[in-house]
This record gives structure tokens, sequence and C-alpha cells, in this order.
């Protein structure tokens, strides 16, 4: 019976995603033109350097990375922090609260079907168009699999985050400037703007101690290799995992803990 309130969630999510085709029009649109100023500003930067390889990555490969991180980002892209603060200011959330379902697991499976709709209409065009561009640059073989597996973990991080910092606006009831400021930090860390490779040596390593380098460094770097070393892969979505756990222990636990600040007009 659970499984069947989820795939209705998800389903209803689909339906309300296409209905708002425009957008993804204007989503492509975006999307294209901060592709090719990311080609123009690293081919200066390469340029510039008079060097074909820097940290072990040509340009080729860099671009390859980043194109493919920004289709990641917009496939896992959620706007629960934006949804949770609107609800918590607005006082709906309370009517979200008495859903027969737990408010995060409803979150969640809400955005699910954004999800489907992403996946096809963002990521999937553009792993198919780099392939071909590339003329098999991207490896296809057991790393897909890898890939698939360290996503789905990677979606699951992202939202206890998401989910975290919403909760935050039961304390401040304003969410902007928060939410911006976790968009900076996790799209710096996470190596989807610019790859961690390129990281100082003393900054890398702490970022591999932080989550977010999960959520987009570790499933492209998977992806990537076509020859992964299975030692390297356990790593890799071990760490996954152990975020995983722990994101979602903390926002969970943080969540318990702010319900009770909720003030719906003064109540």
């Amino acid at each position: 019976m659970k499984l069947k309130k989820y795939i209705s969630l998800t389903r209803a999510g689909i339906l309300e995603s296409l209905q708002f085709r425009l957008s993804m029009l204007v989503l492509c649109a975006g999307n294209l033109l901060y592709l090719i100023v990311i080609y123009f500003l690293w081919k200066a930067i390469y340029a510039s350097s008079g060097q074909d390889s820097v940290n072990g990555m040509t340009f080729h490969d860099t671009l390859i990375y980043l194109v493919l991180a920004t289709s990641l980002f917009n496939f896992m892209e959620m706007y629960t922090v934006w949804q949770m603060g609107r609800g918590i200011q607005s006082g709906s959330i309370v009517l979200e609260l008495l859903k027969p379902m737990q408010y995060k697991t409803y979150m969640f499976w809400s955005y699910s079907g954004n999800f489907v709709v992403n996946f096809f209409t963002t990521f999937l065009p553009t792993f198919i168009v780099v392939c071909i561009v590339t003329k098999g640059a991207v490896p296809l073989g057991m790393n897909l699999l890898y890939f698939v597996i360290a996503v789905v973990m990677a979606v699951i991080i992202n939202y206890n985050i998401d989910f975290f910092v919403g909760t935050i606006c039961m304390y401040t009831e304003s969410i902007w400037g928060i939410n911006i400021m976790k968009q900076v930090i996790v799209l710096l860390l996470s190596g989807a703007t610019i790859p961690i490779a390129f990281f100082p040596e003393t900054i890398r390593r702490i970022v591999y101690y932080l989550p977010f380098q999960s959520i987009y460094n570790a499933p492209l770097t998977i992806l990537l290799n076509g020859d992964p070393d299975i030692k390297d892969v356990a790593v890799t979505l071990g760490t996954q995992l152990i975020w995983v756990v722990v994101t979602m222990v903390i926002s969970k636990l943080f969540w318990k803990i702010s319900l009770p600040q909720i003030t719906v007009n003064g109540g």
C-alpha cells in the first residue's frame, strides 16, 4: 500500500511538471547559454596556462565534466527549501502535517515526478549528445551501473541537506539569504562549478571529508572512469552511504526538535 502511495505522488509530479512546458524550454535555453559561457571561460583558462593538461585534466576532460555536472544539477535540483519556507510563512504547512504520511517523506516523493521528467528532458539528452560529439570519450560499461547507484544516493544526500536548511525557516521565518548561501556552498564544494581536481591540495582533502562532494563529484568520477577499480568504487559508494545515513539522521532530528517552533498567525 505504501508503494502505491509513492507511485501516485510520482505520477502527480510528472503530470504537474508536464503542465509547464514553457518553463522547461526557458530552462533549456538558460542552460545552453550557461554552457556557452563555460566553454569560452575554460578555453581562456587553458589558453592562458599554456599547457594542455592542468591538474591532470585536459580542456576536453574539463568540458565533459562540467557539461555533465550541469545536466546532473538540473536533474537533481529540488525546490524543497523554497516550498518549506513558503509553507511555514503562510501557515499551509499545518495542513501538510495533517496528511497520513510523514512530512519529510511526502516532500521527497512529491518531487520524484520532477526527477523522472528532468531525467528524460535534461540529463539523458545531454549524455547522449556528449557521447556522440566526443565520439565515445564517455566510457560505457559497468561504470554506468555504479553511476546509477551513486546518483540515487546523491539525490538522497542533496534532499536531506535541503530539508535541513528548509527547517531553519522555522526560526528565521525568512529563507532567501540562507538558501542562496547553501546553493553557493553546495555547488562550489561539490565540484559542480569547478572540478575538485583544481582545488588546492589542502582544501581538496578537507572537501573529501564533507558530504557535498558526494552529490556531484562522486557520481561523475565513477561515470568518467572507463576502467574503475572495484576498491575505489567501493570507497566512493561507501562514503556516499555513510553520508546518506548521517544527513538523514541529522535532518530528521533537527526537524523533530524544530517542529514545536512553528507559529501560524501568532498561534
